[in-house]
């Protein structure tokens, strides 16, 4: 082999490393994004350097090959031999790189043997055959090693990211629960705070001589007020509770949108005239498969953040649709979203726009609500706010065909006898004593005690002067001894020998116990309870019953 062949083969090699360190600093100017989106063409031009390199090492196998010097020709069989075994770790990621390398450089020097004449050719020969094979055999295993050590470093990478978002989702939980706790316990303080001042006012007239008419028509009426705010409070944390717990239930049917706006443009009319606010309605002749009471509290409860926070201005409703589907949208001139909150606004107790937790302005509940209710019937809620221009709010619902025949009207039921027995179990001496004045003084003929053992007494000593008839159970939950509303039921009606209709009154809002009592099937009525619903539950009850009676009479005369 000449020099100048040494030579020129030298400086090929040394321009063909400067090309190859050139396209490694271009790739690694490249984004992850382009790296990623032409990974194949990278890959191939990174092998094409590598087969062009292996080339040149094969060349000095053909030219360098001295069958007359054989420490010569021992040397160039190590050498591409060494580098042929020595490129198995770098380029087996990519094997067809491999596999074209081993071939361009082995393939010049086995070539040169199988000419050659002697034991000694073929020995080299089947040395090289040899090492072909083991490297390729290591090449393929050194690949499997690097694709399983890959793919697990990836599922190392999702599985740290899922941890972290599973940690940063217990914080913001941990922290939305401390926050939901501290403005519950804050807006419930204080209408008992007042609702106790209003109390010490009238006990302190009291001790003052004859209270005036009009002194306790006014506590009256404010106590009253009080009151229907901690009601309300209480209600809206038990509609969370409830969805939370997942024992809504869902009734789906076609819903004609004209006649629910046409019932929202009639609601929000006094509203808008009070406030000096334009109100629009678009009508659709558009029906929709939805829930209709949950619809229209999600737009309730929309509408009424709309015209709360719009000072001038108008409020509009209306809808677009969205291919096979129609996003009814409620708009706003009001004071709009910022950008960083439009997330938080859907968490309890957020309101951006009542720092001082005024109750006159809400509870900060509302929007909530529309969340949990429209993720239970599956329809997107989106909104899009401008701060000081004002906000859009849309819930995207499916479109169905009108119904072809006139949906059957419920039936109302009759009017129901305000006179029976009714047998009322609580353990809060309190609450049994209020509840069964309350009754008494409706008409009713009422069995109290403060567990079911004490109700059945009650029961015997009626039966012994003239028994009248138990036509319905009213229970608290949890009652004394840790024995629950559900068990003290199944004792009445077990003593009674028949089943009559049950309500459990409950304060306990926690998802699990309002599953028990869905479960259980009996109606739940949660504390503090109005005496107008409670009145109103009690004569739905007994109508349910008496036409259950009716029903079983035609039954039995067929």
């Amino acid at each position: 082999m000449s020099w100048d062949l040494l030579f020129s083969w030298g400086a090929a090699l040394y321009l063909l490393t400067f090309a190859r360190i050139l396209l490694d600093w271009r790739y690694r100017r490249q984004t992850d994004e382009g790296r990623t989106r032409d990974w194949r063409r990278w890959a191939w031009r990174f092998t094409l350097l590598s087969w062009v390199s292996s080339g040149l090492w094969g060349a000095l196998g053909w030219f360098a090959f001295h069958p007359d010097e054989p420490q010569t020709l021992a040397f160039v069989c190590i050498v591409i031999t060494g580098i042929a075994s020595g490129a198995v770790p770098s380029l087996s990621a990519f094997p067809l790189a491999y596999a074209g390398s081993l071939v361009a450089i082995l393939l010049p020097f086995a070539i040169r043997c199988f000419l050659g004449e002697g034991p000694i050719y073929d020995t080299y020969l089947i040395f090289t055959i040899c090492l072909f094979g083991v490297d390729l055999y290591y090449s393929r295993v050194t690949h499997r090693t690097l694709a399983e050590t890959v793919r697990l470093r990836f599922e190392n990478l999702s599985l740290i990211t899922s941890l972290e978002a599973e940690r940063d989702k217990a914080q913001s939980a941990d922290r939305s629960k401390s926050r939901f706790l501290a403005a519950a316990s804050h807006d419930l303080r204080q209408p008992i705070h007042a609702l106790s001042l209003f109390t010490s006012t009238l006990a302190a007239l009291g001790r003052n001589g004859d209270v005036p008419a009009k002194s306790a028509r006014d506590l009256a009426d404010r106590a009253r007020s009080v009151i229907g705010n901690l009601g309300g409070l209480l209600d809206a944390l038990l509609d969370i509770s409830k969805l939370d717990a997942g024992i809504v239930t869902v009734a789906r049917e076609p819903v004609s949108l004209r006649r629910l706006f046409h019932d929202l443009k009639a609601e929000f009319s006094r509203i808008a005239k009070d406030q000096g606010l334009g109100w629009r309605v678009v009508m659709t002749d558009v029906w929709v498969d939805t829930d209709p009471m949950m619809l229209k509290r999600v737009l309730d409860n929309l509408l009424s953040n709309a015209f709360r926070y719009t000072r001038t201005g108008t409020v509009l409703i209306g809808c677009r649709r969205r291919g096979a589907a129609l996003e009814v949208q409620v708009w706003d001139t009001g004071v709009g979203i910022p950008a960083s909150e439009q997330d938080a606004i859907f968490e309890e107790f957020v309101q951006l726009q009542n720092p001082a937790r005024d109750r006159a302005q809400g509870l900060g509940l509302g929007l909530a609500i529309v969340q949990r209710t429209a993720a239970l019937l599956g329809h997107p809620v989106k909104v899009v706010s401008t701060e000081g221009r004002g906000s859009m709010f849309s819930i995207t619902l499916p479109v169905v065909a009108p119904p072809s025949l006139a949906q059957p009207g419920r039936a109302h039921p009759a009017a129901a006898t305000q006179h029976g027995g009714i047998v009322v179990i609580d353990d809060e001496r309190d609450a049994l004593d209020a509840t069964a004045l309350l009754l008494r003084t409706l008409g009713y003929a009422v069995y109290a005690g403060r567990s079911a053992a004490g109700a059945r007494k009650e029961l015997a000593k009626a039966a012994r002067l003239g028994e009248v008839p138990v036509d319905l159970v009213i229970t608290d939950y949890r009652l004394e001894a840790g024995k629950t509303g559900i068990g003290a039921i199944r004792e009445i009606r077990a003593y009674l020998g028949r089943e009559v209709p049950a309500l459990i009154l409950s304060g306990d809002t926690s998802p699990a116990r309002l599953k028990e009592v869905t479960a259980s099937g009996h109606r739940l009525l949660h504390k503090p309870l109005d005496a107008v619903r409670l009145e109103e539950e009690i004569e739905a009850l007994l109508a349910e019953r008496a036409e259950d009676a009716a029903r079983e009479i035609r039954t039995v005369t067929r």
